[in-house]
């Protein structure tokens, strides 16, 4: 892709990564470089230091945005604490992050938001998200809450502090997110700088951020990082969507800087305390956490010379010496990440994009796959005629709008016999014959109500059903309000719709299938076409499995690009 004359969005820009590769961009001169960070004064920085190194460049093309994108726009520039903390915020937070993906989540989105309002070309996501979610410390939250548990103490908020928590529902409502922002504003290219947790080391990893070797909350940062690439390489298979890659440096990241100053730790200098010899405390009875009866300040802060490594913080020379030899997590620097990840963006093969590593190493459909496929698709129809059974769909598959659509589909089939027959009939006759024969039939019928499937009546105003039912979705409630929006979504999501307006829509489908069809050459006989005349044998016949395919491919979107 071409970066000149593009408008790109540096997530994370402020960092050391960030910091790198914008520099590396504006080797070839794009149109405009927004940088993002979570603080205003990180964005402002980062804008600065561009207009000063590039003086030549009209200073307005460099875009400063700040805020956290992992919550919703009204709490970004607050600390994520007071989210979890606030009752009725973390109750909106979760319900963010475990209901549907509403309008509402989306409209509210920081990350939406950014992406809708600068509208880039290039997305290159600099954010360490697996830390970002896993340092949440679910395990910390859990073990107060079982010690509560065990004090009948236990109460609603840390409960929901928990919930909070969740690592895989925030990283897959954050991907969904993301989707959307992307497709909805036609970015063209998603690059992620992701991470392996671990710095390229294994399990014996002797740096830990907690007592434990290996650290459970390190080890939660790794499969958070995992979790994310196998979303991201769903995505860079979504037909439609940018182009998605992902560059994984393993090894520590340095560096930014190397100074001499105040030593912080979350933002904030340490200060110096002190214990004199005289407060010794006596190594007997038991130890309380929050004893600092004896501790005095000193009035002064923590200062040594220091290596700064950006969003890994900052280490001492010696912390720097053992992270960095040979044999340790050894480094890597900023700038290759950013020649490398340029490489990718103009076209290049690198080799270092773990996307494409997962498309070529990866087992797709194979020749000896679709060959026992037509095997089995044989064995089933000879089954069915042998015992006069129809099997159309058991709902363990799903969704139940894949078996609602296979036992419609298997109805008209009843009735109209081919799809040549299909238009002849008009949607109140399919209506009317569609009710008689769940009438008459009881096998079918109760097939049907028994794998969860209700039936609409004709006169949408009666609907048989089993003893449970699969649509609505159960989230809670013992009841749900019937009105026409409800009736019409649940049989759109997996309800059996006997009534006319239905049948029409299916008149039109077949329509379509078979127009579709018409529309390539039959004197063309290459491989390039699928649905041909001879695919639906001359519509002499009506295959709903076929059928429902085709409605999967090309009225819901969902069909596979990549083999």
């Amino acid at each position: 892709m071409e970066i000149k004359g593009s408008k790109i969005l540096v997530l994370g820009g402020w960092g050391l990564v960030g910091s790198a590769i914008c520099h590396k961009l504006m080797e070839h001169s794009p149109a405009q470089l927004i940088v993002s960070s979570l603080k205003e004064s990180e964005a402002l920085d980062a804008v600065q230091q561009l207009r000063k190194e590039y003086p030549n460049y009209n200073p307005e093309m460099f875009v400063p945005k700040w805020g956290n994108i992992f919550t919703r726009e009204v709490w970004k520039d607050i600390d994520f604490r007071e989210v979890l903390d606030g009752d009725d915020k973390r109750k909106i937070h979760i319900k963010d992050i475990f209901y549907e993906l509403s309008d509402d989540v989306v409209d509210n989105s920081a990350l939406y938001k950014l992406i809708s309002d600068t509208k880039p070309d290039i997305v290159i996501d600099c954010i360490n998200t697996a830390t970002a979610i896993a340092y949440l410390n679910i395990y910390n939250t859990v073990t107060n809450a079982i010690k509560r548990i065990e004090d009948n103490k236990l109460d609603e908020p840390l409960v929901e502090q928990i919930m909070a928590s969740s690592y895989i529902p925030q990283l897959i409502r954050h991907v969904q997110l993301l989707y959307r922002g992307l497709v909805d504003n036609n970015a063209k290219m998603y690059f992620k700088i992701g991470t392996s947790g671990t710095g390229g080391m294994g399990f014996n990893i002797p740096y830990t951020h907690s007592e434990e070797r290996p650290s459970r909350v390190l080890l939660s940062k790794n499969a958070v990082a995992g979790a994310q690439t196998l979303l991201l390489y769903i995505l860079a298979r979504t037909p439609n969507g940018p182009i998605v890659k992902e560059i994984k440096p393993t090894a520590a990241i340095a560096w930014k800087g190397i100074s001499y100053g105040d030593i912080k730790r979350r933002g904030k200098p340490i200060e110096l305390v002190d214990m004199s010899i005289s407060n010794a405390k006596n190594a007997d009875g038991f130890l309380y956490f929050d004893d600092s009866e004896g501790v005095s300040s000193t009035g002064k802060n923590f200062q040594s010379v220091y290596i700064d490594t950006g969003e890994n913080g900052i280490f001492s020379r010696g912390e720097f010496q053992a992270i960095s030899s040979l044999g340790q997590m050894e480094i890597i620097t900023p700038e290759e990440i950013a020649e490398y990840l340029v490489y990718e963006i103009r076209g290049g093969n690198t080799g270092k994009d773990v996307i494409q590593g997962l498309d070529a190493f990866t087992m797709g459909p194979t020749y000896r796959g679709g060959m026992l496929r037509n095997v089995a698709m044989n064995k089933l129809d000879s089954l069915e005629k042998e015992l006069g059974v129809n099997s159309v769909a058991f709902e363990l598959l799903g969704p139940p709008r894949l078996s609602k659509l296979l036992y419609e589909a298997f109805l008209i089939k009843r009735i109209a016999g081919t799809m040549n027959n299909v238009k002849s009939i008009t949607a109140e006759d399919y209506a009317s014959k569609a009710e008689q024969l769940i009438v008459e039939d009881q096998q079918l019928r109760s097939q049907i109500l028994s794998i969860g499937i209700a039936i609409l009546m004709k006169n949408g105003k009666n609907y048989l059903r089993g003893k449970d039912i699969k649509i609505p979705v159960r989230r809670g409630e013992d009841k749900l309000e019937f009105n026409d929006a409800n009736i019409n979504q649940w049989c759109y999501d997996g309800w059996l719709d006997l009534r006319p307006s239905n049948f029409e829509v299916w008149k039109e489908r077949f329509a379509n299938i078979m127009s579709h069809s018409d529309s390539f050459d039959r004197n063309d006989t290459s491989s390039r076409f699928t649905y041909t005349n001879d695919f639906w044998d001359g519509f002499e016949n009506i295959d709903e499995g076929k059928v429902v395919a085709w409605i999967f491919e090309y009225e819901d979107k969902g069909w596979r690009f990549k083999r």
